[in-house]
């Protein structure tokens, strides 16, 4: 294929399909818990770490990566403590991380408003080699939890009471849950972008949920959706000369959608079949035979 003689979308196949991957295998959890908005949230804390990283002439990639970190846990700490004024103080981690941000990058030297754009929506044509060796790096690590811990995962985030009762150390979990979630989202930031990428940890998953039933098959069809639509919006952006983060999202979109129509037939479908079969049971329950003294008098 032509495309794949260029380096730059060598880099950014490799890229998207780390994206696809790693997004939905964390998004998954956060649906669980209802936290769906929480990618979004430390994506706008990321945006300093990009900034300090052209600041300090350090790697964006990683830099972004420390302070992400930092503010997930910092997340997780207002979450636990579930006190009134929480929404407020996580509403001014989140605008506080995108005004310094845009701050920090107009006092640097190495970096302007259009390199921190490139971070904010994406673009295939800026991933670097160092950037898909870090990528790499971070989306073996969120693989490595989402999927080896994913019994214990799975347990805090259906029932935590549940979950501390039979032994799991559920704030260390939940620290680790968040600081995964923190990685993915640099991991996403240079194909889909830093304010897109709670997109694709959401999206994927909920189309996922329209048709299938269980947490491994949800999970499954999810890192499915994911890869087809990172891989299809990256192609289709170099021929298109389009924003790669918008048209990733934009084809996850059109899945959830197509998906959401063929739902209904489907449940309609399990319907007939379920109630058939427990006619059948029904049918083939034998009779009822009257106790043998009663057939002797």
């Amino acid at each position: 294929m032509e495309i794949l003689t260029y380096p730059f979308m060598q880099r950014a196949l490799i890229a998207a399909l780390l994206v696809g991957v790693t997004a939905p295998a964390i998004g998954i959890y956060l649906v669980q818990r209802r936290q769906a908005i929480m990618g979004d949230g430390i994506g706008h804390v990321a945006m300093t770490g990009v900034a300090l990283g052209f600041l300090l002439n350090t790697s964006p990639v990683w830099m972004a990566t420390l302070v992400a970190v930092i503010g997930a846990v910092g997340m997780e700490v207002i979450r636990s403590r579930g006190r009134t004024s929480g929404d407020v103080a996580l509403a001014m981690l989140f605008y506080g991380g995108m005004a310094g941000g845009v701050m920090i990058i107009n006092l640097s030297d190495n970096g302007s408003t259009a390199n921190l754009t490139s971070y904010l929506f994406g673009s295939i044509t800026t991933v670097s080699p160092q950037d898909v060796t870090a990528v790499c790096a971070l989306a073996a690590f969120v693989v490595l939890i989402t999927l080896g811990l994913r019994r214990q995962l799975f347990a805090i985030c259906q029932d935590e009471e549940f979950a501390r009762v039979t032994g799991l150390p559920v704030r260390l979990l939940n620290l680790l849950l968040a600081v995964t979630a923190a990685v993915t989202v640099t991991v996403a930031m240079r194909i889909v972008g830093l304010l897109l990428v709670s997109a694709m940890m959401v999206i994927p998953v909920a189309a996922a949920q329209r048709v299938t039933r269980g947490f491994a098959m949800t999970l499954a069809l999810a890192m499915g959706i994911g890869v087809t639509v990172s891989l299809t919006g990256t192609v289709t952006t170099f021929y298109v000369n389009a924003p790669s983060g918008a048209a990733i999202v934009l084809l996850a979109i059109g899945v959830f959608l197509a998906f959401s129509a063929l739902a209904t037939p489907l449940a309609r479908r399990r319907a007939r079949t379920t109630a058939a079969a427990e006619k059948q049971c029904t049918l083939e329950v034998p009779e009822a035979r009257p106790p043998v003294d009663d057939v002797l008098v």
